[in-house]
């Protein structure tokens, strides 16, 4: 395999996006020639569809300086290396990451074409653009590179891959195949493309957030905050195509169609924040966030709906997740539960500033109003119904809300190294007898929603100031690969 020695990081990208391309091309090529001809490739054709691999190798001839930073650090000294794709849309987020590792640690970044096949599939962009006929998947598995989930894992993120001597390190978290499946996953189960997802994501349970995240999104386009809101369907609108019914078009689209709908508010500055409404229970917490993960979001908020355990709180009061009692069962294996899940600072002392500026309660206001502690996560909606056996639980964990989601995404976040955070609305109390009834639950949801939606949005604006000190090294393991 043979390798070329890139003069700065920026050099290394430029011929990354080079190879790349080149190997993207080389696949379509062949593939339309296939659906049209009927001509499948040559074992030379075939050898040309490769991922490009980056390698970057650390030598300690000096001493790095200290840095508090939580990513582009080495663990040791060695070679590292990635597959990678589509790294023209990747290149701010590599760039950050190699620049200071050729910077602060003298550190050699070299480039070249890997041994792992691009799939066919992630060749196409919607999977139909090229001409098919009657040529059925299995033809085009006989003559072309298909997904193979053996090929498709988590093992660096769980930290079970096996450093052998000789082998270099893994330089990143997820290597080209994973991203790449994932890539397809977020179209699937969003409707929008995956080129939309902004750097800053809130999560939500309830379709009315989205309403709310609409409106406001269309208030900053019309002040020039903002550039476009990109919705499920298609649906893209930017200054020139405002009118009064721009709403109404967008929350009638098809967002029905897909599992969990993201709507994706863009700003000039790259700064721009994600919704996605995941719906309900921690299957879809943890799909959606595995997924997310391989953008590299600088933070997941869950802003939601929780149902209250104690007597003093009241419909509508704020929940400040400090901890998390996982009875998801979801992560067992992966995040054991007796593995704690850490609240982070930066993200806790963000919500509660943002929490009071916009209910405009400080102090002892602000404190009847948004109670920090335990939020039990569960994985059966009906957990009420068992009532005499979760009992003692909640009480000796002081539990102080009960959901389906918010233990599930931060212990996500922990295990993806995603910064993450949990703001509930208490939307009612069932073990006080202030169950859910629809008059009630709508009153609530017209008083609340937009309120608790400008309280997460805000407290993502705390934290794009807090800059690259979000990344806590509470979320890097021993071995770490150098990316973030």
């Amino acid at each position: 395999m043979t390798f070329e020695t890139a003069s700065t990081p920026a050099a290394a990208l430029d011929r990354l996006e080079a190879l790349y391309a080149e190997a993207r091309a080389a696949l379509r090529d062949d593939l339309q020639r296939f659906f049209e001809t009927g001509q499948p490739p040559s074992a030379g054709e075939r050898a040309c569809y490769r991922y490009p691999l980056l390698r970057v190798t650390y030598e300690p001839s000096r001493l790095p300086a200290a840095t508090r930073r939580g990513y582009a650090k080495f663990a040791a000294p060695g070679i590292y290396s990635t597959t990678v794709t589509q790294p023209a849309e990747f290149r701010g987020y590599l760039l950050d990451q190699l620049q200071p590792l050729v910077d602060e640690y003298g550190a050699t970044i070299e480039t070249g074409i890997s041994s792992q096949e691009i799939p066919y599939p992630y060749a196409l962009e919607g999977g139909d653009e090229l001409g098919r006929g009657e040529i059925t998947a299995a033809e085009l598995a006989r003559h072309f590179p298909t997904p193979l989930l053996s090929l498709v894992g988590d093992e660096i993120a769980d930290g079970t891959f096996d450093i052998v001597d000789g082998e270099p390190r893994p330089l990143s978290l997820f290597d080209a195949v994973r991203v790449d499946y994932s890539l397809r996953r977020l179209v699937h189960y969003t409707g929008t493309d995956w080129r939309a997802v902004q750097p800053w994501v809130l999560l939500t349970n309830y379709h009315r957030y989205v309403d709310q995240f609409v409106r406001l999104g269309i208030a900053e386009i019309e002040a020039g905050t903002a550039l476009a809101l990109v919705t499920p369907g298609g649906v893209r609108i930017e200054r020139d195509g405002i009118d009064v019914s721009a709403a109404e078009r967008v929350m009638s689209s098809p967002w029905h169609r897909f599992q969990m709908p993201a709507y994706h508010l863009i700003r000039e500055n790259g700064q721009g924040v994600t919704l996605v409404n995941i719906g309900v229970g921690p299957s879809n917490a943890k799909n959606i966030t595995d997924h997310l993960a391989v953008l590299r979001p600088h933070c997941w908020l869950m802003v939601g709906h929780c149902g209250g355990l104690r007597q003093t709180q009241i419909i509508g009061d704020y929940v400040l997740a400090h901890a998390y009692l996982r009875q998801d069962g979801i992560l067992d294996e992966l995040v054991p539960p007796d593995v704690p899940v850490p609240a982070l600072a930066e993200v806790q002392v963000a919500l509660q500033e943002a929490a009071a500026e916009v209910t405009g309660e400080r102090g002892d206001k602000l404190k009847n109003r948004l109670r920090t502690g335990t939020v039990v996560t569960q994985d059966d909606r009906n957990w009420e119904l068992r009532w005499t056996k979760e009992r003692r639980r909640i009480n000796l964990s002081r539990a102080i809300a009960v959901d389906m989601e918010s233990g599930t995404i931060a212990a996500q976040g922990y295990r993806l190294r995603v910064p993450y955070g949990t703001l509930l609305c208490v939307s009612d109390k069932p073990l006080h007898g202030e169950i859910k009834l629809p008059g009630a639950a709508n009153a609530f949801y017209e008083r609340a929603v937009s309120e608790h939606l400008r309280i997460g949005l805000a407290a993502l604006e705390k934290l794009k100031k807090a800059g690259s000190t979000i990344h806590s090294r509470k979320l890097r393991s021993f071995d770490e690969p150098p990316f973030r």
